[in-house]
């Protein structure tokens, strides 16, 4: 499938959710985009850029050229963090693509506290200064290409430790998906169970997750439910599970 199937095209794109979300807690998405996807090299692809994604005509170039089997698209709303290309979604380790629509309460306080938790041997990979980068290395510290979710449960539950430690009131929350280019995992999870929208179908070309329904057929949508989550192998049904 091209890129400008899900990013370019549809009434509710991507490119137009940057301009006018419906679900997001911001309605404008211009701080930036990145797509990343998957072909026969071992790695991911991966394209950012700081310009919103409804102006920049290399993005509807590439979207119109590249095809892939798996990939990932996103346009951000900065909540306190720099506008760069180091701090656009999705990020990238390896075979692993992540990115992630939420915020950690009171980032500044705890931005250190969650640094921390990121092994020296994955901190080089650091490159920009988000919440999102930070838990997608300390969850590949925590065994993220053997337990998946379960990496990803260890390192919210110790953000959600400090933040009690700090008496932050501010919510943790965690709308994400991820990927090591044969399976997709999404979670929808908040620590005041606001968490962030998410909803996927299985259509011509396989299964489809997006924070927002990209066209006008809300019903063909399914919605994941607060504290849940899903996983696929490529070409097979999504699997449900709790996260919590």
């Amino acid at each position: 499938m091209f890129l400008e199937t899900l990013v370019c095209t549809p009434c509710h794109s991507l490119i137009e959710q940057s301009m006018h979300a419906a679900e997001a807690k911001t309605e404008t998405n211009g701080d930036g985009f990145g797509v990343g996807w998957y072909s026969e090299r071992t790695e991911p692809g991966r394209y950012c850029e700081i310009r919103p994604a409804w102006s920049d005509e290399n993005l509807q170039s590439i979207c119109s050229h590249v095809r892939s089997h798996l990939f990932f698209a996103h346009v951000r709303a900065a909540t306190g963090t720099a506008v760069s290309r180091a701090n656009c979604h999705p990020f990238k380790a390896g075979r692993f693509l992540f990115m992630h629509n939420g915020q950690v309460g009171d980032w500044p306080r705890l931005r250190r506290k969650v640094e921390a938790m990121i092994p020296d041997e994955l901190y080089g990979a650091r490159t920009g200064t988000t919440d999102s980068e930070a838990i997608f290395l300390a969850a590949l510290g925590q065994g993220l290409e053997r337990d998946s979710v379960g990496a990803f449960q260890r390192v919210l539950h110790a953000i959600r430790d400090e933040m009690r430690a700090l008496d932050i009131a501010s919510p943790l929350r965690f709308t994400a998906t991820w990927t090591d280019g044969e399976r997709v995992w999404a979670v929808r999870w908040a620590s005041d169970d606001k968490p962030p929208s998410l909803y996927w179908r299985r259509g011509d070309n396989g299964l489809i997750v997006v924070s927002e329904p990209v066209d006008s057929q809300r019903d063909q949508w399914r919605p994941v439910p607060p504290g849940g989550g899903l996983v696929a192998r490529i070409g097979a049904a999504p699997e449900m599970f709790v996260f919590h």
